[in-house]
């Protein structure tokens, strides 16, 4: 049975809406018209940086690193993260990244959807492109 959504096939050099939120570099592979169950997106941080604190209410997240290193800061515990590396991170989750001498690229997959004005919610200060929820 069809869902009446789309499929969706994006290649990685599509011109996909891209954003720049804090130090976050911000591809979106699901475009909100054509959202189901999940939000999608490619992620980069650029080496030196750290993000802010936040967390979703609603929505499960998942990480996959793609490429670079860095460490993941979950619930206050930190995590070395290279190329091949697994994130799972329920409702409530506190989250930051922190990048080294390389860039870190991750596919972020957030179900139920989220959007940088939708269920993202900061330990502080809301970073600059982000919406205060």
């Amino acid at each position: 049975m069809k869902s009446g959504l789309r499929l969706l096939h994006v290649k990685e050099h599509h011109d996909v809406a891209k954003a720049r939120l804090g130090p976050y570099e911000i591809e979106t592979l699901i475009a909100e018209e054509d959202e189901g169950a999940a939000t999608a997106y490619r992620v980069r941080i650029e080496p030196h940086q750290r993000t802010a604190v936040s967390y979703h209410r609603v929505a499960e997240e998942i990480y996959q690193i793609l490429s670079g290193s860095g460490t993941a800061v979950l619930d206050g515990v930190e995590y070395p993260l290279g190329a091949g590396d697994f994130l799972r991170l329920p409702p409530g989750t506190t989250h930051c990244f922190v990048t080294g001498e390389e860039a870190l690229v991750m596919l972020d997959i957030h179900c139920p959807g989220s959007r940088p004005d939708r269920d993202v919610f900061f330990v502080g200060e809301t970073p600059e492109g982000f919406s205060a929820c």
